[in-house]
């Protein structure tokens, strides 16, 4: 074995590591009485969840950018088609992994806890899953309508070519 292939399997184990480790549940009680929000909301989640809902903005920034530009071009066809199509399914898809992954979290550190936590408690793991499927829904509606107008574009320097 290679001493490169020995670094990815390490880097591999230690990924999956770190996310089979179950998160803490949110059992401040100062912030389970603090106003919710959802830059608390991003405050607070896990690595990977904050990674999606980083992904899920940027990429709806670009396909807005991507959008404008192909509309721009006039009658030059340019890239980016490819990537607006993909993102339709592939956000509401991210933001439901995310979703999953906090709700499987908190039914972990649920499960750990030998009471019921209040629901002040409970309402920031599920603020955070909302806020992921609604990121991923935003992302593949804006992506949508980004892709109908290109495609509109495209038709029309086609068809009139």
């Amino acid at each position: 074995m290679s001493p490169m292939s020995g670094f990815r399997v390490t880097t591999l184990a230690a990924a999956v590591a770190a996310l089979a480790l179950p998160g803490l549940a949110l059992a401040d009680t100062a912030l389970a009485r603090a106003p919710l929000t959802p830059v608390l909301v991003f405050m607070h989640a896990p690595p990977l969840a904050k990674f999606i809902m980083l992904g899920l903005a940027a990429a709806t920034i670009a396909a807005v950018v991507i959008c404008i530009r192909r509309l721009m071009a006039g009658p030059a066809l340019v890239g980016g088609s490819a990537f607006l199509s993909s993102l339709r399914l592939g956000g509401p898809l991210a933001g439901g992994l995310g979703s999953a992954y906090t709700l499987l979290n908190m039914s972990v550190g649920l499960s750990n806890r030998p009471e019921p936590p209040p629901l002040q408690v409970l309402a920031h793991g599920f603020a955070e899953a909302m806020l992921l499927i609604g990121m991923g829904f935003c992302a593949g509606a804006v992506s949508a309508i980004c892709h109908w107008a290109v495609e509109a574009r495209i038709d029309k320097a086609v068809l009139k070519g």
